[in-house]
């Protein structure tokens, strides 16, 4: 059986906010991060639209870059001052094609991106090493 590790909970509360033409998506999500001080926090929505989406795939090592113009369909992840964001982005192109993956620095922003934020007040996000295949996974902790 797998094993899971203790929830935590916390109160919540929202921020929200607005990109505009030409504003890195993830850069602005990370820098409203760290001025804010969030230590722990997930991504409630996001609606939107890219002129450039860099996104790394499932099991791919490097970015992927695409170039046109993208509905945001999804934004979905967890984010932390203290390095523990961790971001993935679906976007739709004008078939309906969808494409996701990791959100990567280099989104532009097209007309918009309206986002809201949930704070977890009470709790703290890390990263640390998880032995199963080595990579760096989400670790919960009440806040100190």
């Amino acid at each position: 059986m797998a094993q899971t590790s203790p929830a935590h909970t916390s109160a919540t509360r929202a921020h929200a906010l607005r990109l505009r033409p030409g504003d890195d998506l993830r850069d602005a999500l990370l820098a409203y991060t760290a001025a804010h001080h969030l230590k722990a926090g997930a991504v409630l929505t996001c609606v939107g639209s890219l002129t450039v989406a860099t996104l790394r795939l499932a099991n791919q090592e490097g970015p992927t870059e695409y170039h046109g113009h993208f509905e945001i369909v999804s934004l979905v992840g967890t984010l932390s001052s203290t390095g523990g964001s961790h971001l993935h982005l679906s976007i739709a192109d004008s078939t309906g094609r969808t494409l996701g993956g990791h959100l990567l620095a280099g989104c532009r922003v097209y007309t918009t991106a309206e986002i809201v934020l949930a704070e977890l007040p009470e709790l703290e996000f890390g990263r640390e090493t998880d032995p199963t295949f080595g990579y760096k996974e989400l670790v919960v902790k009440p806040k100190r």
